[in-house]
């Protein structure tokens, strides 16, 4: 697991690999699918979900970046203190693990439509054609 220290001076440092990071360092942890914690090098707390949110609040503020709308966060803030708090919670994490594993094998299967399209497996074709041609010619 990857030990991220934020100082006071809001620098965060990368202890795994002795550098500097900022929040786009973060965000491609999160895609390279990296563990890592993040904590105050000072009082030593978990400021794992803090820096998260900030993460989301700066895209949030894109609004072509946007993925939650006002009538959604509305929603959710009705669930905190409420009886339904866990599930809720329960159920958006399973439902995004779900929809990411969907769209997994959405992307695998158009991958395996274009590589086995009559297109790309004439494209091979001329390829192999043309290797062969200069082999050809270079005797």
């Amino acid at each position: 697991m990857i030990i991220i220290k934020k100082y006071p001076n809001r620098r965060l440092y990368d202890t795994n690999s002795s550098k500097y990071v900022n929040l786009d360092g973060i965000k491609q942890l999160i895609d390279d699918h990296e563990d890592f914690k993040i904590i105050d090098s000072k009082s030593k707390d978990d400021i794992t979900k803090t820096v998260l949110l900030q993460i989301i609040s700066e895209s949030e503020t894109n609004e072509s970046q946007s993925l939650l709308t006002d009538t959604l966060l509305k929603q959710l803030i009705r669930f905190y203190d409420s009886d339904m708090q866990v599930f809720v919670r329960q159920y958006l994490e399973q439902s995004i693990v779900q929809f990411i594993e969907q769209q997994d094998k959405v992307h695998g299967m158009m991958k395996n439509m274009v590589e086995s399209s009559p297109f790309n497996l004439f494209n091979k074709m001329m390829e192999q054609s043309m290797q062969s041609w200069k082999q050809k010619n270079k005797k």
